[in-house]
């Protein structure tokens, strides 16, 4: 079987390929090259009947991922699947199965059939949790056992994986010739992957072979997302010398996956300083060769917590602005406890709002519907706003809650209103597509003239 991006480069346009362009209101060519040139990725496992087509990377809409999953302190299968669909309800645009508590198969599985979304996981978790299982030591995990489970795990449909190859040998030394760090390691996988390395002296299995693991990967045209497993976990240790090279590393692998036809993401830091985020991105845009970049917030402050997901939601308008492709959301429980169905959709909601933010600022041709918005609120056209708005449900219910007297204003101002007051004053100067809607034909035609 080829994969999308060995079609693309074989001038084959696929069905996938057609729904991401009219997704995102592009040419199906356009779209065709991106993946060719390996900078636009389409998670499309085609062991699933039933999925969303998502593109992900350069020219397109910046997409959200929601993270879900169990912990072995929490462990309800059915609450996993209502936050599935509670991510999708929302209007994330990819979902991370991540649980490491319980039956591991049967949350995925369950997961996978109830959900349209394309579905990724980091296969470490599973690796490890099943070895501390078995032997009580997750160090004493077979790499032959870790890429039987990779397959095994593509074969139930996941779309993407997170498979942290950049951590080698030479990554570790850069962490202890530093001192460690401030806000030491934030990544589970990456952690219990270099605990293995630490305990057996050996390098890193998934880098070893990384084209073995590439192969997996083609097998089932899932994208290949080289995890960040040296991320900071503090603004403190931002580009510190182990996490840039990681970074280095990963994005030469990336450039060599894509030579093997296997479709390829990078992944970015956790936590970063909001004055770094340009530079982050951009080193590894140049780096990559414009691989598609998944940022995993950022968090830009170490003292949100309970409130994280506003705290990364500036973070993510900054990427999202700079050139990030993927932004994993983070809810308000991120450093504080394992997010419940409400934390989801709020995390969701925040993303979807952040990453909005940066698309208007990095494609000004996408800021029509603001202009709608904006023209509605003068107008005080209450039904034509929520249209265009993004979460028109808890508009309406706001308004219903704190009813004006007269209905075409509202409670913020009551018979002090601005735009009422505005419109009056310069009823007679609006022209062109500054006309109102509420105006007559005629009255159109004369503001025009």
């Amino acid at each position: 079987m080829k994969t999308q991006i060995e079609l693309a480069r074989a001038d084959i346009t696929t069905p996938q390929m057609e729904r991401v362009a009219q997704d995102e209101e592009l040419s199906a060519e356009r779209i065709r090259q991106g993946v060719a040139a390996g900078e636009i990725v389409i998670p499309n496992n085609p062991m699933r009947s039933i999925q969303k087509a998502v593109g992900i990377g350069s020219g397109l809409r910046t997409k959200v991922n929601a993270s879900i999953g169990t912990s072995s302190d929490i462990c309800d299968l059915e609450a996993e699947v209502r936050k599935a669909k509670a991510a999708e309800e929302e209007g994330a645009d990819t979902l991370m199965e991540l649980s490491a508590g319980g039956d591991l198969d049967a949350i995925r599985r369950a997961v996978l059939a109830n959900t349209r979304l394309p579905v990724g996981n980091v296969p470490l978790y599973q690796a490890f949790k099943e070895t501390a299982r078995r032997y009580r030591n997750p160090t004493r995990l077979d790499p032959e056992y870790l890429f039987d489970l990779i397959e095994a795990q593509l074969a139930d449909g996941l779309s993407f994986m997170a498979i942290h190859c950049g951590i080698n040998q030479y990554t570790i030394e850069r962490l202890r010739k530093q001192g460690f760090r401030y806000g030491g390691l934030a990544s589970k996988g990456g952690t219990f992957m270099v605990a293995w390395m630490d305990a057996t002296g050996r390098e890193n299995p998934l880098y070893e072979q990384f084209d073995r693991v590439c192969g997996l990967m083609k097998k089932y045209d899932a994208v290949l997302s080289l995890g960040n497993g040296i991320r900071a976990g503090a603004i403190h240790d931002s580009h510190d010398r182990a996490q840039m090279a990681e970074m280095i590393i990963n994005c030469e692998l990336a450039e060599l996956g894509r030579e093997m036809g296997c479709q390829m993401m990078v992944e970015g830091p956790g936590h970063v300083p909001l004055d770094e985020i340009e530079g982050n991105i951009m080193l590894e845009k140049r780096m990559s060769g414009n691989a598609p970049y998944y940022v995993l917030g950022p968090l830009p402050l170490d003292t949100g917590a309970g409130y994280d997901h506003i705290v990364a939601a500036v973070g993510a308008a900054n990427s999202a602005r700079y050139g990030a492709d993927l932004v994993c959301y983070i809810t308000p429980a991120e450093h504080l406890a394992l997010p419940n169905e409400e934390d989801v959709r709020e995390g969701v909601r925040a993303t979807r709002l952040a990453v909005r933010i940066g698309d208007v600022a990095k494609y000004p041709q996408r800021r029509d519907e603001e202009k709608q918005a904006a023209m509605a609120r003068r107008d005080m056209r209450w039904d034509d706003l929520e249209q265009v708005l993004m979460f028109p449900d808890r508009a309406r219910e706001v308004r219903r809650e704190r009813s004006p007297e007269a209905e075409e204003t509202c409670t913020m101002c009551g018979d002090f209103c601005a735009m009422k007051k505005g419109m009056e004053v310069f009823a007679g100067d609006i022209a062109g597509d500054k006309v109102s809607a509420k105006d007559t034909p005629q009255e159109q035609e004369a503001a025009t003239l």
